[in-house]
């Protein structure tokens, strides 16, 4: 991901249309969306699983 990151920050080099620059916005708000989407997905399932190896095994 960092790559595209990187990548990204070459391409928004000056001298595009306005419209490239709309898109590759939307682009970044929407990675940024998922990003956070999937850290929230994980740490809620970090902590879910911290809770089960507290609690022992069932039996």
């Amino acid at each position: 991901m960092i790559f595209e990151w990187i990548n990204l920050g070459f391409n928004l080099a000056p001298g595009h249309k306005r419209s490239f620059y709309v898109v590759h916005g939307i682009l970044i708000g929407v990675n940024l969306l998922v990003a956070l989407a999937l850290g929230v997905v994980g740490l809620r399932g970090w902590r879910a699983a911290g809770r089960r190896e507290e609690a022992g095994p069932r039996g």
